[in-house]
């Protein structure tokens, strides 16, 4: 019984050796076609292009042997992008997909204006196409990041700020677009976000300039 079991197991190492050697020889003939499609989705037309043109600096060429680290390199490196996808299609097109970034807010950085990504990157203010808040202070990005994260989970809307004040202490203010301050502890939460949501929502307001949420489940109003 071992005697035909060790003959079976040389018979198909014999037969893979040949098939390998034949395969071997096959694909020393075969020439495979460079990359000739870079298709990119997810920006816009000028930010596809500008993007599209760094790939093409990498000179790429068959898809087969194709590494995705040079080209994640540069999508990772740009501003704009949040997540995206590399989709190979043989025989030789390459299909980017890209989720871009939300701009947050602005701020100024050393005496230049810049967007904060949902990336946590800060972009060229120029790219701006709508209406964000102005951040005063200077929080650490992934301080602010956090925040807006709270904020968003809350029932406020970043939509609803027209401007954010960050501290030493780390403690924030809004500014509404109802030009209401609204002010809250370094501890904040959810909790009193939603709080001075309702709070605001449920009453009337006219002539208060302040909504000071700093102590736990406390509103204190100054006009």
């Amino acid at each position: 019984m071992r005697q035909q079991i060790g003959k079976k197991v040389l018979l198909y190492l014999f037969l893979f050796l040949i098939v390998g050697s034949i395969n071997n020889n096959t694909l020393t003939r075969i020439q495979f076609e460079n990359i000739k499609n870079i298709e990119i989705s997810g920006l816009n037309e000028n930010e596809n292009i500008n993007l599209l043109k760094d790939i093409e600096n990498l000179n790429l060429k068959n898809i087969f042997f194709l590494s995705g680290n040079k080209i994640s390199k540069i999508i990772s490196s740009s501003t704009l992008v949040e997540n995206y996808t590399i989709f190979k299609k043989y025989p030789d097109t390459i299909d980017i997909k890209i989720e871009k970034t939300n701009f947050l807010a602005k701020i100024n950085r050393n005496g230049k204006m810049f967007l904060i990504g949902s990336n946590g990157k800060l972009s060229d203010i120029k790219l701006l196409d709508k209406e964000l808040p102005f951040i005063f202070g200077k929080p650490k990005i992934d301080e602010f990041i956090e925040f807006t994260n709270v904020i968003e989970q809350s029932k406020f809307s970043l939509n609803k700020i027209k401007n954010l004040y960050f501290f030493p202490s780390k403690r924030w203010d809004l500014e509404l677009k109802n030009n209401i301050i609204l002010k809250l502890s370094k501890d904040y939460t959810r909790l009193s976000l939603d709080q001075a949501f309702e709070f605001l929502n449920d009453n009337n307001i006219n002539g208060i300039k302040i909504v000071d949420a700093r102590i736990k489940n406390q509103i204190i109003l100054n006009d």
